[in-house]
């Protein structure tokens, strides 16, 4: 996989097997939560259409960011598949080992993920 052996590659994709498991169990739990509110005002109070939109957004938003985090466990898969992973996107250093026990999915060292929050 990646010739880093200071990191345990095995449990930290472990984790993020189960994490996308979580995701995709929370994603079809809250499915109902965001289709299209009915718009009809003599079956829904007004008030309650409008928590029931502002609840829809929340829903929606939720989903989009569980869709990010999809997207970067699955890019970091394959950046374990090609034994690419542990490894900075920008400069090729090492990520730190913590670093990568944080946040496995990280593909940037503390370093060039410090400059493009600064940049």
């Amino acid at each position: 996989m990646t010739d880093r052996k200071d990191i345990d590659l095995a449990t930290l994709r472990a984790r993020l097997e189960e994490r996308r498991a979580e995701i995709l169990a929370h994603s079809s739990h809250s499915e109902d939560y965001r289709k299209p509110v009915e718009l009809d005002q003599q079956a829904v109070g007004r008030l309650s259409r409008m928590d029931a939109l502002q609840n829809q957004e929340m829903h929606l938003e939720q989903e989009r960011r569980r869709a990010a985090e999809l997207d970067r466990i699955e890019k970091t898969f394959k950046r374990m598949d090609k034994d690419e992973y542990g490894y900075c996107h920008n400069c090729g250093e090492p990520i730190d080992k913590k670093r990568l026990e944080f946040d496995p999915t990280t593909p940037l060292c503390i370093d060039c993920a410090d400059r493009a929050t600064h940049a």
